[in-house]
């Protein structure tokens, strides 16, 4: 092989030269966001939810690797712009844990957790172990201590005259009134000024439909409700007439 084809010793020096310095900071970092990471994902895998302890940890450990990277290669400015498309990038991943079953939507907390996560990562890889335990208690805390608050406030029956809810009026009809049940609703919900947001059917079968006439989310009054389904019931074509409440997502 001709000299001149060689690489030069000087080269192949700098590409196996380690900055053991800046790999211990890394590793630090890296360990840092391992570590609370872990903690957090534990607390997660243990309620068995969607996003449990690995998942956590690769997020903890890719912002700050992240992070890490982006204030070594460019300094403050760096880090700042990678920590900012980190944030972006999270969303996109906590978008794929929220599910939306008919009315209920479920993974809003896991994917907060995973933001969360990705937080306590940008403070470990931008040198702030300290700040990054901090936030890590706080999202423990957050899903640990408030629990028992949240379930109490869930357990606490709806008070219809304080609580923006989500009312139903529902109907039971012989199936040939069906068009005649739907106008009767529209008019008597509006007549007492409480506006439909859908008409869902409920059942149908050979002889009766059930109707639920779904009302714009409101604070409405028990009174009103009972003289509406009253009113109702009343007409030829209307078999029997019902409200309920349940809390709005």
């Amino acid at each position: 092989m001709p000299a001149h084809a060689l690489p030069d010793p000087s080269t192949v020096a700098a590409l196996f030269d380690v900055d053991l310095v800046g790999w211990l900071t890394s590793f630090i970092c890296l360990a840092t966001a391992f570590v609370l990471g872990m903690l957090i994902g534990l607390e997660r895998q243990w309620r068995q939810r969607t996003a449990g302890l690995r998942t956590n940890v690769l997020v903890a450990v890719g912002a700050a690797a992240f992070a890490d990277l982006g204030l070594r290669m460019a300094g403050a400015d760096g880090g700042i712009r990678v920590i900012s498309s980190v944030v972006s990038g999270i969303g996109f991943l906590g978008a794929g844990v929220i599910m939306k079953e008919g009315t209920h939507v479920r993974g809003l907390n896991t994917a907060a957790t995973l933001w969360a996560s990705a937080a306590v990562g940008a403070f470990a890889g931008a040198r702030k172990p300290a700040e990054a335990v901090l936030v890590a208690i706080f999202v423990l805390a957050g899903n640990t201590l408030l629990r028992p608050l949240v379930d109490a406030i869930n357990r606490r029956p709806i008070n219809p005259g304080e609580t923006e809810a989500l009312y139903r009026v529902h109907v039971v009809c012989p199936a040939a009134n069906v068009s005649q049940a739907r106008d009767l609703l529209f008019e008597v919900l509006g007549m007492h000024h409480y506006p439909i947001r859908e008409i869902e059917t409920l059942s149908d079968r050979d002889a009766q439909v059930e109707l639920a006439a779904i009302l714009v989310p409101t604070t409405a009054n028990p009174a009103d409700m009972d003289a509406m389904t009253a009113q109702i019931t009343r007409h030829d074509t209307i078999t029997s007439a019902t409200w309920s409440v349940s809390a709005t997502n």
